[in-house]
């Protein structure tokens, strides 16, 4: 038993990892149930939802689950840099005869705040995981108080050991392979990002607390890699992506088929920070790190009714089709078969 196994009360040392709009409690409860820890991730959802969710797990499954929030900073909006964004829109507001006066601004995301750990409080859900650094000291506090385990994602050294001085008691090691949000928070400097088997070492060798891969890990062989450079566990996302289990709509779906998969990056369009998802029209011609951007969660808005025209007309040249650079594990197969046939990689690592 790995020490990750101890500290998350699981079967297997594996999470599911936490996909916002890709799904919600019936792939935690079936990847929980599989032995692994299935996440909820709560960033994306209302206070309402929320709680029917966690109510949703806790009458599904006995076993330990995740709950996922972001800890970003809400920025100040800015007028001028709001006018910039739809300006680079325009065109094709003109082309599906958007009118951009009519689209409201918002944040679309919230951090981790008090009233969300109210909320907790009434389900206690034994394992919470934190993106972009972690909540305040008062509130994290409150997380450590009902017992729950936190973990947080670093995509260097230099985060984890913030990481492990701060709270953490295991530490989610993002490589740049990974799919969805960069965790990154002490720099926005994408050059320091390093790939999961560059800085899964460096974090073993630099923290005393459990360090957990993430990022390309798509089969058992994967998984293996992973534990033989001294992970304690691993997080797994996109494999997961095409599960029936999992809410990826049917254009992301045919999306993660096809041969457009095997061409990701990061992306800062759809939300305003770096994200990594499939290559698609505003990609190419906008670039994919675009300087008109607002800060993240800002941009969601003026980008938000482009993705609703287009995808009514069956096209995801406007949506965020996250995904790893890795592929190739996605199958159409229920979210406890993908556990177990990840799971095969913790016997190849004993060997």
């Amino acid at each position: 038993m790995t020490t990750l196994q101890k500290i998350l009360g699981t079967e297997l040392p594996l999470i599911q990892a936490p996909m916002a709009g890709i799904q919600v409690s019936a792939m935690a409860i079936a990847v929980s149930n599989a032995g692994g820890l299935g996440s909820l991730p709560c960033a994306m959802l209302s206070p309402e939802v929320m709680r029917s969710e966690l109510a949703a797990i806790r009458a599904g499954t006995d076993k330990p689950y995740n709950v996922n929030f972001f800890c970003h900073t809400p920025p100040v909006p800015s007028t001028e840099r709001e006018a910039t964004w739809r300006a680079a829109l325009a065109p094709y507001y003109a082309e599906y005869g958007i009118d951009a006066a009519s689209i409201p601004t918002g944040p679309g995301r919230n951090p981790f705040s008090a009233d969300v750990a109210d909320l907790l409080a009434e389900f206690k859900p034994p394992v919470v995981s934190f993106h972009f650094g972690l909540p305040p000291v008062e509130l994290l506090a409150r997380v450590h108080g009902w017992g729950a385990k936190v973990l947080a994602s670093a995509t260097t050294v230099e985060e984890a050991l913030w990481l492990e001085a701060h709270g953490a008691d295991a530490v989610i090691a993002q490589g740049l392979e990974a799919g969805g949000h960069r965790g990154h928070f002490l720099s926005h400097d994408l050059t320091k990002q390093l790939g999961t088997f560059a800085l899964l070492p460096q974090l073993v060798r630099a923290l005393k607390v459990p360090v957990i891969a993430a990022g390309g890990i798509a089969d058992a062989n994967g998984v293996a890699a992973a534990m033989a450079l001294g992970a304690a566990g691993v997080q797994v996302g996109t494999a997961y992506m095409l599960t029936p289990e999992a809410t990826t709509s049917a254009i992301h779906r045919a999306a993660l088929k096809s041969e457009a998969a095997r061409h990701t990056a990061l992306t800062n369009l759809f939300t305003g920070r770096p994200a990594r998802g499939i290559v698609n029209r505003v990609m190419r011609e906008l670039g994919p790190i675009g300087a008109a951007a607002p800060e993240f969660p800002l941009a969601t808005s003026g980008i938000a009714p482009l993705r609703a025209k287009a995808e009514a007309q069956g096209s995801g040249d406007f949506s965020p089709l996250w995904s790893g650079q890795n592929a190739t594990g996605c199958r159409e197969v229920p979210a406890a078969e993908v556990t177990r046939a990840l799971a095969q990689g913790f016997l190849q690592a004993s060997r």
